[in-house]
Formats: structure tokens, C-alpha cells, sequence
């Protein structure tokens, strides 16, 4: 067999098996999230998502909104050091810092529960 013919079989196997891989990857909602960082955003962005008294009063103001908000959970980076995340307990408090639009640094305190995910305070830097 020459080495066209050959380099012919091994193309015609390789589409078939790239074909094969994207039809079982098509249809999943996958996600690579090897890092504590993006696990924890993760996890609190797929929770139902509620607003203390306190974070609802700060979002009154003009300087932020939830635009704002839900970039930092996509983005921001979680302050382990400062969070409550003791092993075994049901709530956990997780510190997360990130920016604004306009680049204000802003620090979010989210209470993050089993069933749902509260945003307590947010501070200014």
C-alpha cells in the first residue's frame, strides 16, 4: 500500500472520529472548573440568587448595579483568608472582591446557603 493510500484511510478515520466527538460533546453543558476560584463562583451563580436589606439599600445608589454585581461573580476573585468556610458547616460566607464598570473595586460578603445563594454587603474599597 503507498503512502498516499495510507495517509487517505488515516484522514477518513480521522474525520469520522472528530465527527463522533463533537455529537457527544454537542449536546452537554460542560464545564472545566478545576480551580477552588471558579468552583465557588460557579457554584453561587447556579443558585437562585436573592439581595439582603443591607446590599439592597447600597444597590439604591447610583454608583453600582447588578450588572456590576454579575460580572464580579464571573470574574472576581475569593478571598479564602477572609471567607467562613468551615468544612461540614451548612452556611458558608464567602468573601469575593472584584470591579465595577467604572473600576471601583468593591468587596461582596455572599452568604452561600445549600439551596440558595444571598448577597449580604457590598463595601467599596
Amino acid at each position: 500500500m503507498k503512502f498516499v493510500q495510507r495517509f487517505a484511510y488515516y484522514l477518513v478515520g480521522l474525520v469520522i472520529g472528530c465527527f463522533f466527538v463533537a455529537l457527544v460533546y454537542s449536546g452537554k453543558d460542560t464545564r472545566c472548573n478545576y480551580f477552588p476560584n471558579a468552583r465557588v463562583l460557579n457554584d453561587i451563580r447556579n443558585k437562585p440568587f436573592e439581595y439582603s436589606e443591607r446590599a439592597s439599600k447600597v444597590l439604591a445608589e447610583s454608583w453600582i448595579d447588578t450588572t456590576d454585581i454579575k460580572n464580579c461573580l464571573e470574574f472576581g476573585d475569593v478571598d479564602f483568608d477572609k471567607s467562613d468556610t468551615e468544612f461540614g458547616k451548612n452556611v458558608k460566607l464567602y468573601v469575593i472582591e472584584g470591579k465595577t464598570a467604572n473600576n471601583v473595586e468593591i468587596i461582596l460578603t455572599v452568604k452561600n446557603e445549600e439551596g440558595k445563594a444571598t448577597l449580604e454587603n457590598i463595601i467599596k474599597k
